[in-house]
């Protein structure tokens, strides 16, 4: 890429569009309908509309006046603490950092945790974003893989073996995103004896956490419901409650208590650089909250419908519905049939022409081919008639 000469090498990510996007739009500036299966945007995919009642949410005469706190005002920090003991997650709301998003906790965590030249460990497959929050504070990023036989597993001896001299913290997904897969009480002790033997921090993903799927393995409890080694808990009305628009994360912060004290206090001052926390979302959020239960509902009865209604079109077919445990996503196995590195793509490619479409597999970091990945966020009309032409064009009748 060609330097404008003042701008830093941690902000020259590949802006290129690559032969998806540009299929997707030639086919669209032709006026080609698309069904998308890789809609995740919980507002736009006809659920329940809340939105007399998010209205009157946000409207706060006390929204008038900036009071910040950097770690969240008691009341709406409170009022996540609330929300977490319905669960069957009890918390401290002094535990409890307030951020604008999930992730804008991922940064505030890496200045807490790394130096520039640092490295976090973080799964693959999983969501790609890692790479440029981690590049933009200047942190490496490695990888352990999860394994695939019969369902996800973590490799305990990769992750200890991809463990280096700079390595700070251990990320966790669950469940991960695409796979659906959640860590085990085994592998949580795992993780937290790599941890205390390496002096590392868990920072845990956990913002599918209400979202299960029929068949799935139950996960641990909050991982900052444990203190065994200093421990950030993540999560957020994007996906807590459906609502992304309105910009609410929270850490929980767990460890031995001189650890945990000390990050918190750092944490604080990081976070009082930036008040990044809007305050009428603050002062919304117990009744934001409140309406949670019902729109988590709604997308818990919507992605378990969608899901079961693929492993039924599956059947028969040499397209593989891979289990899940939780989450929004799903991923199909296909026949490989292409050279290495091109199945994925080429399927992706001619699915567009069919009018849909899906995510290829190495978008999310998948070790070998061939998987696509697919939403369960549609409306069921179109997820159905979508998947159907994928599994036409993909996986004919075996």
């Amino acid at each position: 890429m060609v330097s404008c000469g003042v701008a830093s090498r941690r902000s020259g990510f590949p802006r290129g569009e690559n032969a998806l996007t540009q299929a997707l739009a030639a086919r669209r500036a032709a006026g080609g309908a698309i069904i998308d299966l890789t809609e995740s945007n919980p507002t736009r995919v006809g659920l329940e509309d809340p939105a007399a009642a998010l209205a009157a949410a946000m409207w706060d005469a006390r929204s008038l006046v900036y009071a910040p706190d950097p770690v969240g005002l008691p009341a709406a920090r409170a009022a996540v603490a609330a929300d977490l003991a319905r669960r069957g997650h009890p918390v401290d709301p002094d535990r409890i950092v307030l951020t604008a998003s999930t992730s804008d906790a991922y940064g505030l965590l890496f200045k807490l945790l790394c130096d520039p030249g640092d490295d976090l460990l973080v799964p693959r497959p999983s969501y790609p974003l890692f790479d440029y929050l981690a590049t933009l504070e200047g942190v490496h990023v490695a990888h352990y893989p999860l394994l695939y036989a019969a369902g996800w597993q973590l490799d305990v001896d990769a992750v200890r073996a991809a463990i280096g001299p700079r390595t700070r913290a251990l990320v966790v997904v669950s469940p991960n995103n695409p796979t659906g897969s959640r860590i085990s009480e085994d592998e949580r002790r795992a993780l937290v004896g790599l941890a205390r033997d390496h002096e590392l921090a868990l920072i845990a993903d956990e913002v599918f956490a209400d979202y299960d799927l029929p068949g799935g393995r139950p996960g641990p409890d909050l991982l900052a419901a444990h203190d065994d080694v200093l421990t950030f808990s993540l999560g957020g009305l994007s996906k807590g409650a459906g609502l992304p628009q309105l910009k609410l994360g929270w850490i929980i912060c767990a460890g031995p208590a001189a650890a945990r004290a000390e990050a918190q206090a750092r944490l604080a001052l990081i976070a009082d650089s930036y008040l990044a926390v809007a305050t009428p979302v603050q002062h919304a959020a117990p009744a934001l909250l409140a309406l949670a239960p019902a729109l988590r509902d709604a997308i818990r009865a919507r992605t378990q419908g969608n899901r079961a209604w693929l492993a039924r079109a599956c059947a028969g077919t040499a397209c593989t519905l891979l289990a899940a445990d939780g989450g929004w996503s799903a991923v199909l196995r296909v026949p490989v049939d292409g050279p290495a590195g091109t199945t994925e793509e080429r399927l992706a490619l001619e699915l567009v022409q069919d009018g849909v479409l899906v995510h290829p597999g190495y978008f999310f970091d998948f070790a070998s081919e061939a998987f696509l990945v697919v939403s369960l966020l549609p409306a069921p009309g179109d997820f159905q008639a979508g998947t159907a032409r994928v599994l036409a064009r993909c996986a004919p009748p075996s």
